[in-house]
């Protein structure tokens, strides 16, 4: 048994344990989904969209004791929360982060403080590394996975928790979600090893179930998502490199599991009811098929060799978004391996910021669930506590 440095959420966080010890660097290429052959050589990617900086959300004495560790759009897409290591979960509504279009039909960028771009906070007894807003709660209760072990559930309305959990006992949760087609039913995964599922109306203690997907050894579950498809499935990823999907109603025995990532699965996301795109500490998202159980397609280019830099996807738009331990935001189009935009995360000199710490990384990443095919926006949060918005436009075709 030994350490290996992965994957660490904020600048000084402790390592996971894990049963390999494993080098930081990579060793070989990632696996592709399938060669190219001499008479069908891979199509480039291209860049179908022109990407702008909406808003700049900072503090005066931004440090990487305020790092953004999570950031999450509602169900309606109205309002943005965030969460980290400042130990407060912050409120913002959407549209004030939207740069509007001047007179000759383009954005100016808004640099705007916390205090003032922020509706409210609440603190929180712990440091948070997950939150998500409940389903069906007309975005008045968001749920919460912290250091301390615990689940909770706070009313955004009353501005009071209303719910807590501790099935973990005490050791760090990774990540929680609700399912989509029953909101009671949540699921948390921690450094324990288990994936736990629990009903809100239950009392702490009483869960629906406990699954430890590695069986041999104690691997942290560092990921859960059910599938916001609708359905009993839900899938779990773990620091032994793999990822288990579970059917909700039978937990014994996942019904699928998927291997190609070299180190620990830190994230995974339901692109469709059928694919999920999972983010690895070795360097590289990958797109998998639930029926046939293959990777699809690997996507590389941003460096991600220890920390949780984020994963989200828009569904509707086929675009994938990751931060990156070089301070950078990359998106990839689903149809191809490499990035289509990257950005880096300094603002611009107009932004009249303190100096950045040294050691920065993009540490969340968020689309917002648009239906409009023809523009997007994604969020970005740094470890040094400062928010990116940025708002994207797809090109005419030519």
């Amino acid at each position: 048994m030994g350490n290996e440095n992965l994957p660490l959420r904020f600048p000084h966080q402790p390592i996971l344990e894990t049963q390999e010890d494993q080098p930081p660097e990579r060793e070989q290429p990632p696996p592709a989904a399938a060669a190219a052959d001499d008479d069908h050589p891979p199509e480039t990617a291209r860049c179908d969209w022109d990407f702008s900086l909406s808003a700049v959300v900072s503090s005066a004495a931004s440090t990487s004791s305020d790092a953004i560790g999570v950031v999450e759009f509602d169900q309606s897409n109205s309002f943005l929360a965030t969460g980290g290591i400042a130990r407060k979960i912050r409120i913002y509504t959407a549209g004030k982060l939207l740069a509007p279009s001047d007179r000759n039909g383009g954005r100016t960028a808004a640099f705007l403080d916390h205090a003032a771009a922020c509706d409210y906070y609440m603190c929180t007894p712990a440091r948070l590394s997950s939150l998500k807003w409940k389903p069906g709660s007309g975005s008045r209760v968001i749920g919460s996975g912290d250091y301390d072990g615990a689940v909770m559930e706070y009313d955004l309305e009353k501005r009071v928790p209303v719910f807590e959990r501790d099935e973990h006992g005490g050791r760090r949760v990774w990540s929680m979600d609700y399912s989509h087609s029953d909101p009671n039913l949540g699921a948390s995964g921690s450094d324990d090893g288990t994936m736990q599922m629990w009903d809100t109306r239950s009392d702490s203690g009483n869960n629906a179930a406990s699954v430890r997907p590695n069986r041999l050894a104690s691997s942290p579950v560092c990921c859960v998502e059910f599938n916001p498809f609708g359905g009993p499935l839900i899938a779990v990823g773990c620091a032994d490199r793999k990822i288990y999907g579970y059917d909700v109603r039978r937990t014994l025995d996942p019904v699928f599991v998927l291997d190609g990532h070299r180190k620990a699965v830190t994230y995974t996301r339901f692109l469709d009811l059928r694919t999920i795109v999972s983010s690895s500490v070795d360097g590289c998202l990958m797109m998998w098929g639930t029926d046939d159980r293959r990777v699809m397609r690997t996507y590389s280019g941003h460096l991600n060799g220890r920390r949780f830099v984020g994963l989200s996807v828009w569904r509707s738009g086929g675009l994938l978004s990751c931060g990156s331990e070089n301070n950078r935001v990359f998106v990839y189009d689903k149809r191809w391996g490499d990035p289509i935009w990257v950005r880096g995360f300094e603002p611009p000199a107009e932004a009249a910021q303190p100096p950045r710490c040294e050691g920065g990384f993009v540490s969340s990443v968020c689309w917002r669930q648009s239906g409009d095919e023809e523009r997007c926006t994604l969020v970005a949060g740094g470890s040094d506590g400062v928010l990116q918005v940025f708002n994207g436009e797809k090109r005419p075709c030519s």
